[in-house]
């Protein structure tokens, strides 16, 4: 698979969130503004990159050849952990709005089941260094892009007259399902 094909398939095609279901307590929990939907997304980009390229270098150069593959989820999730509280204590220093803004979300990146997910799916796909940075970073974009886009309809429809047993949660949820609806439309491009 060429890295062009790989790229679009990870955006579009097997979104993280919308094909695949990974990732969606913050798709849900921090689209309510653009700016956040934002700066959680590059988080996100940030820590699925280097998590992807730590976990493969840990898996294959150190659980693999000691024979610990056993023990792939758990150090997995350490680097991840380590990965999210340098990003708080960056995004903390010097967006001090932005940290407001994430609350609890940012650190629950450290268990955001899309971030392992890619981590575990590197290594079962098979793929060598370079797919792997290339997959975690695509799978990223494509979990950002579908967050920016859900936050951007969320601001759109709180400025609509929507019926009282609608609003809120309900309307939300009908929007993520026709936005996974519309990226089915991608099937087949890959």
């Amino acid at each position: 698979m060429s890295y062009f094909a790989m790229i679009i398939s990870a955006m579009l095609v097997q979104n993280i969130v919308l094909s695949q279901f990974l990732g969606v307590c913050p798709f849900l929990g921090v689209s309510k503004k653009v700016e956040s939907a934002i700066g959680m997304g590059m988080a996100v980009v940030f820590v699925m990159t280097i998590a992807s390229a730590i976990s493969w270098l840990v898996y294959n150069f150190i659980l693999f050849p000691l024979g610990l593959e056993y023990l792939k989820t758990i150090a997995f999730i350490l680097v991840i952990a380590s990965l999210v509280q340098f990003v708080e204590m960056v995004i903390r220093k010097f967006s001090p709005g932005l940290y407001k803004s994430l609350g609890v979300y940012l650190p629950l990146i450290t268990t955001n089941c899309a971030v392992l997910g890619i981590a575990l799916l590197n290594i079962q796909n098979g793929f060598n260094f370079v797919e792997t940075v290339v997959n975690g970073t695509a799978n990223a974009l494509g979990f950002t892009l579908a967050l920016i886009l859900f936050a951007g309809l969320r601001e759109r429809v709180d400025e609509m007259d929507v019926p009282p047993a609608l609003a809120g949660t309900p309307i939300s949820l009908i929007i993520a399902s026709i936005m996974s609806i519309a990226f089915l439309g991608f099937t087949g491009l890959v």
